[in-house]
């Protein structure tokens, strides 16, 4: 098939700043696109060449979306599962698979999967409802502290909580979720593998993430990850097992702790370009959104290799701040060297929304570093008037 400068057409779930990256790629390549969000202020908006205003979650919407794209893919999870699978059965390719994301969107199932098929994880218990908890606490069965998770619908740190007393579920939502025991670990860590149609897999090096203590949010993801290479061989083989049993097609983000013992646990994963991936854009051969176009239309792999070190530095939203953004101190952290900014369109701002990322590269990863903390206390996401 014809994917260049004819009338094929790319079909993405989803119109946020990872779909947004994903079409700087179908541009350069002149590959056409369509695009569905719930939201008409959407980044991909103004790149895409077709943008639909729909509900993700709605099964008519998808899967009218779906009969008139020849590839469909997403940049988010929580899409209609049955509108892709009746797609899927018509004929229409869909990566990744709704097998892939029936697994994913779930963070129960995810766990599950792990423990049938021997991938090391953190223990667990599965509850019904956030309401089971306290009965299952007084009655022995789950120990505290641990780390309450919604089964459904947690991203960017939300349905995310550290529960160290009974105090500490009160205002939970009362919904399917996980608790899972606390892990003291040296590092949050990811592998993204890439798979294409054709069975082909690559793996880009190991990054170390530092997450913001209150937000739960990625800070800062340094590439290659500050580790002993024992260690990286190990997150790497993990990866690609996971990668392997879940079978996805295009990019499968696997996030790991490395233990106290430097043992590599799972502890979710992402079947799409990633936040941990975004360094990739300056720093690597082939950043991961050209990656992830390459694997969903069965193209040969691009080099993974860093040409240099990379970190990357999110932008969100400053506390006490809604309302109309604004980029304090922009034009000083242009003036240091190697730092690229990252906007990603959303007009409003508000405490911890990601509303863009830094890329700091340098040949030295301790100057590359030092660059990142000065740009993450230089800039600043507001407005004009704090709430």
């Amino acid at each position: 098939m014809q994917f260049f400068s004819s009338d094929f057409k790319l079909g993405i779930l989803g119109g946020g700043q990872l779909g947004k990256m994903m079409l700087y790629e179908t541009r350069k390549w002149d590959i056409r696109t369509k695009v569905m969000d719930a939201s008409p202020e959407a980044p991909c908006k103004i790149a895409s060449n077709e943008f639909v205003l729909g509900d993700l979650m709605d099964f008519d919407a998808v899967y009218h979306f779906g009969k008139d794209v020849d590839v469909l893919t997403i940049e988010i999870e929580n899409v209609n599962l049955d509108a892709l699978e009746k797609l899927e059965h018509e004929g229409i390719r869909v990566y990744p698979p709704t097998k892939t994301l029936r697994t994913i969107q779930n963070k129960a199932t995810q766990k599950l999967f792990y423990t049938d098929h021997g991938i090391p994880t953190a223990p667990f218990t599965r509850f019904a409802y956030t309401s089971e908890i306290e009965d299952s606490i007084h009655n022995g069965g789950l120990q505290l502290p641990f780390v309450w998770k919604s089964a459904q619908f947690g991203y960017d740190g939300q349905g995310v909580k550290v529960v160290r007393k009974l105090e500490d579920l009160q205002g939970l939502p009362n919904v399917e979720c996980i608790a899972e025991k606390m892990i003291g670990f040296k590092n949050e860590l990811a592998v993204i593998v890439a798979r294409n149609t054709k069975g082909e897999v690559k793996t880009y090096p190991v990054v170390e993430m530092e997450f913001h203590p209150e937000a739960n949010q990625v800070e800062y993801v340094i590439c290659p990850a500050r580790i002993d290479e024992t260690v990286a061989q190990k997150a790497q083989e993990i990866a690609l097992k996971v990668s392997e049993q879940m079978k996805h097609i295009g990019l499968l983000a696997v996030e790991m702790f490395q233990t106290q013992d430097d043992e590599i646990l799972v502890n979710e994963v992402a079947p799409r370009p990633h936040n941990s991936g975004h360094y990739s854009i300056e720093a690597s051969y082939t950043n991961q959104f050209e990656q992830h176009i390459r694997a969903i239309l069965g193209l040969p792999l691009g080099k993974t290799d860093s040409k240099v070190a990379g970190i990357m530095v999110n932008l969100v939203g400053a506390e006490g701040h809604t309302g109309d953004v604004v980029y304090e101190n922009m034009a000083d952290i242009l003036k240091m060297e190697g730092v690229t900014p990252h906007i990603y369109g959303k007009r409003e701002t508000r405490p911890f929304r990601k509303m863009g990322h830094v890329t700091i590269v340098d040949e030295d990863m301790a100057r590359a570093r030092q660059v990142a903390q000065e740009v993450k206390e230089t800039i600043k996401v507001t407005t004009n008037k704090s709430q």
